[in-house]
């Protein structure tokens, strides 16, 4: 009996092919809606980010790697929910759809429909949770926050170069992938936040950057000196190919590592012929039950029968 907390790596690894699987057969729909739910989810945290940071302007003159530590303490609260409630974050799928395409367990075209499929999900759910929860509701818009909202989305899709955002989209994803394969490795709740917060800390912490679907529009919302085509081109797309790179740090050493005799065809099969010859003997055990059955039943008939018999030649 296995009485450890967590999976071992081969174990983690071959259960990212099957979520790969899962994620290719799943309805486009459901792919939409659960991505949807993530991307507001997700966007939870930026906003807590945006408080603490925001609300403390003193603080961020006087010490702001403190203020960067506290923001990226606060941030993996969106990730957990995600992974807690199993919706559908484009930065992950990144990971486990390669690694299914690389032991031929889905055709190649299934990536770039979930990717689009998931992208445009987690920009709905994070561009509804801005304008409607955050903008409109006021939460924050007021001073100090307003003017730290706009400067960030600046230092976010404006301040940096285009390659910057590119190679700080490898590092956040990097970070990502591995906070999702911890969380897949453990087997209770407490484990997997812990699992999850630590390399999310580090990566908001440092300042690396996944596509900012919620800070940066809402900054153009309060008024940024910034564009929707200036954010796609320069912090959108960098920050996606980055992250698509950033995930296959972690996919492709995991498939070479602990997959390299694994084949999720020929295993899949022999699993459902094992199936298939356990149902089998099911089978068999209850027709023989029913022979038994069938038999007592008959051998009664017959002493019934020979009971009555005698008992009509006694009358006799």
């Amino acid at each position: 009996m296995n009485t450890s907390s967590t999976l071992k790596p081969r174990e983690v690894a071959i259960d990212m092919v099957e979520y790969g699987v899962a994620k290719h057969q799943m309805r486009y729909d459901k792919v939409f809606f659960k991505a949807v739910i993530a991307g507001a989810f997700l966007s939870t945290g930026g906003l807590l980010l945006e408080i603490i940071e925001g609300g403390s302007p003193q603080m961020n003159t006087d010490n702001p790697g403190l203020v960067k530590i506290l923001g990226g303490f606060v941030f993996p609260v969106g990730l957990v929910m995600i992974v807690l409630t199993g919706q559908e974050l484009l930065t992950s799928n990144m990971m486990v759809m390669p690694m299914a395409l690389m032991q031929g367990a889905i055709p190649w075209w299934s990536i770039p429909i979930n990717w689009l499929i998931v992208l445009f999900g987690n920009l709905c759910g994070s561009l509804f949770f801005a304008t409607v929860l955050v903008k409109y509701t006021a939460i924050i818009s007021t001073a100090p926050y307003e003017d730290f909202v706009i400067s960030f989305a600046i230092k976010k899709a404006g301040t940096p170069e285009w390659h910057q955002i590119f190679l700080r989209g490898i590092a956040c994803n990097w970070l990502v992938c591995i906070a999702v394969w911890q969380a897949a490795g453990a087997k209770e709740t407490i484990s997997k936040i812990l699992a999850i917060w630590i390399p999310i800390w580090i990566f908001v912490a440092s300042s690396f950057d996944h596509a900012n679907m919620f800070s940066v529009p809402l900054g153009i919302l309060f008024g940024a000196d910034l564009t929707v085509a200036q954010y796609i081109r320069k912090s959108l797309i960098a920050a996606f190919l980055g992250n698509s790179i950033g995930a296959l740090f972690v996919a492709v050493p995991a498939t070479y590592f602990y997959l390299h005799d694994y084949n999720y065809r020929a295993d899949t099969h022999a699993l459902r012929d094992v199936e298939e010859g356990e149902v089998l003997n099911e089978v068999n055990e209850v027709r023989n039950v029913q022979n038994d059955i069938s038999e007592v039943r008959e051998d009664k008939k017959k002493d019934s029968s020979s009971s009555t018999l005698q008992s009509a030649k006694r009358e006799d």
